[in-house]
C-alpha cells in the first residue's frame, strides 16, 4: 500500500480541489435531472387531480340532493303520521 505524504503542495492542494468541484458538479447534475422528473411527475398529477376533484364534486352534489330528498321525505312522514294520530283522537271522541 502506497504510504500518504506529509506535505500538500499547491498543485496537489489544486488537483483535490477541481476534483471535489468536479464531483459536486457531477451531483448537482444528477440533482438537475431528478427535478426535472419530479416536476414533470407533478404536472402529471396536477391533471389528474383536476379529474378526480370534478368527480368528488359531482358526487357531493348527489349526496346533497339525496340528502334533502331523504330531509322531505322524513318532513313528509311526520305530518302524515301526526295527521293520522289527530285524526284516531278526533273519530274515538
Amino acid at each position: 500500500m502506497e504510504q500518504s505524504r506529509a506535505t500538500w503542495t499547491d498543485e496537489r492542494l489544486d488537483d483535490l480541489s477541481r476534483r471535489v468541484d468536479d464531483g459536486f458538479n457531477r451531483v448537482d447534475r444528477r440533482f438537475d435531472a431528478v427535478d426535472q422528473r419530479f416536476d414533470s411527475l407533478e404536472a402529471r398529477m396536477d391533471g389528474r387531480f383536476e379529474s378526480v376533484d370534478r368527480r368528488f364534486d359531482s358526487l357531493e352534489a348527489r349526496f346533497d340532493a339525496l340528502q334533502q330528498t331523504m330531509v322531505r321525505l322524513m318532513g313528509a312522514m311526520t305530518i302524515a303520521v301526526f295527521v293520522t294520530l289527530v285524526t284516531v283522537i278526533f273519530t274515538q271522541a
